[in-house]
């Protein structure tokens, strides 16, 4: 190559403050890579595990609506016993009257039994997502 070729390719040294700053952007790059790695893969358990909560969660107030509906009708059943067996039209008001109350009674316990299952089943849905963004936003000390 001599110096009158067009063609040459002149030699070109890189500063050495701007390869370090290069250098260091490539350090960064890489450690919040994989700070985002390390993030996705918290999520995805987290996400797992609130499927897996929920699911079982569902069950418990699938079973828990069951075991009402069974009660409900059983109660039914025996009112209905209950009311053929009256001798008199005062008896079977009578008995109307306490299957109601009673009815209401057991309709309040198990809405407020239905309340408190969402509640917990709500909150351990949620516990896995909410643990790991605490883990996720918590400082580096």
């Amino acid at each position: 190559m001599s110096a009158n070729d067009p063609f040459s390719v002149v030699p070109f040294k890189v500063p050495e403050q701007f390869r370090a700053f290069a250098e260091m952007g490539v350090f960064q790059a890489q450690g919040s890579y994989q700070k985002l790695k390390d993030a996705a893969v918290s999520n995805n358990g987290a996400l797992e595990a609130m499927v897996t909560s929920a699911t079982k969660g569902a069950g418990d107030f699938t079973s828990k609506v069951i075991g009402m509906a069974q009660t409900n009708t059983e109660a039914a059943f025996a009112f209905t016993q209950s009311l053929m067996g009256v001798k008199s039209l005062p008896e079977a008001f009578e008995l109307m009257n306490a299957h109601a109350r009673k009815q209401f009674e057991v309709f309040s316990a198990q809405s407020q039994d239905l309340a408190t299952l969402t509640h917990k089943v709500a909150a351990e849905a949620v516990e896995p997502i909410a643990t790991g963004a605490a883990k996720a936003f918590k400082p580096a000390l």
